[in-house]
């Protein structure tokens, strides 16, 4: 329980590992989804490639949409593409290095696919079991009135009564799954290979600031683009509960005194003034509307220069000579 909970804290520590975390189950999906379909080839030579094509490259196009969708680099890198320039600059770097992690992370979950759809070798069998020159086994059924193609179709369905008590199915089966399965393993190699020889060359010719720099501004655009709708949110709320609490305000019909005792006049000031501070003066819907029209069209420039060196005030004690005692900040 305790590991269960040190991972689900990884996972919702920043927006990276959320995305990696909805990757992985999205592969886990994959693998879930195919160990449940039910795979019936039609075992005709006209549509037996063609539906396995379809099995082997329609679901991970879906995985693969599905993957862009739920990625929240998508969001961040289209709002920095598209968004006006106003005045901050945009950095192509910064739009490359989103849509890089957004394609590796959306592509995981259908190679999972492929790879265990080669692996597992039912789907090739139903391709390419026509093409395998017959010739090379023997216990060709061929008393059955079929010609060979026909027959070659059948092989992936060995509840066909051709194939009954027949070793020639099980050698042809056994053979294109070794071609798949070749095939999944010297992808999945060529991927480890490419995956290391990325992480050693890539230091080499990149330069590594450059790259903090753009990893730094990448989580910025996301961390901003979090704070901002959580600072819309509480200001909508407390804009619209001040709309609730002046529309009852000004239809009541009479009006009633009643005053707060002394002891809670502080508190109400309090929380007024505290309500006021998250209306930031914005009191009206075309406030709202051009602020979020300038949120927009012109980002505030990235200096917080002003905030950073805020005047302080400094208290300095002196004796009754003018002597400097101590200083408070």
């Amino acid at each position: 329980m305790e590991r269960l909970k040190l991972v689900l804290q990884y996972f919702q520590s920043n927006s990276e590992s959320i995305s990696n975390g909805i990757c992985i189950i999205l592969a886990l999906v994959s693998v879930k989804l195919y160990t449940s379909f039910d795979f019936n080839c039609p075992c005709l030579p006209q549509y037996n490639k063609l539906y396995s094509l379809g099995v082997m490259i329609v679901p991970p196009i879906i995985l693969f949409f599905l993957g862009v969708l739920v990625n929240r680099h998508t969001g961040v890198m289209m709002d920095e593409w598209m968004r006006p320039i106003g005045n901050r600059s945009k950095n192509p770097a910064v739009v490359k290095y989103l849509f890089s992690a957004m394609l590796q992370r959306a592509l995981l979950a259908p190679m999972v696919w492929i790879l265990v759809t080669l692996l597992d070798g039912k789907i090739f069998i139903c391709a390419f079991s026509v093409s395998v020159d017959p010739g090379l086994f023997s216990g060709l059924p061929n008393n059955t009135g079929l010609d060979v193609v026909k027959i070659m179709a059948k092989v992936p369905c060995k509840e066909d009564i051709i194939f009954r008590n027949s070793s020639f199915r099980k050698a042809v089966s056994r053979y294109v799954r070794c071609y798949s399965q070749a095939v999944g393993w010297s992808i999945l190699l060529f991927l480890i290979v490419l995956g290391a020889l990325g992480r050693l060359i890539k230091p080499c010719f990149d330069d590594h600031a450059t790259f903090l720099q753009t990893r730094y501004w990448s989580n910025y655009l996301d961390v901003e683009q979090k704070l901002f709708d959580e600072t819309c949110v509480l200001h909508a709320r407390d804009f619209a509960r001040k709309c609730v609490v002046q529309f009852f305000e000004d239809i009541r019909e009479d009006t009633v005194l009643r005053l707060p005792h002394p002891s809670s006049i502080a508190n109400i000031r309090e929380e007024e003034e505290h309500g006021e501070e998250k209306l930031h003066g914005i009191t009206k819907q075309d406030q709202v509307d051009q602020l979020l029209n300038k949120w927009y069209y012109s980002k505030p420039e990235l200096d917080v220069t002003r905030i950073a060196h805020r005047p302080r005030a400094c208290v300095t004690w002196e004796d009754r000579e003018g002597k400097t005692l101590y200083s408070e900040v």
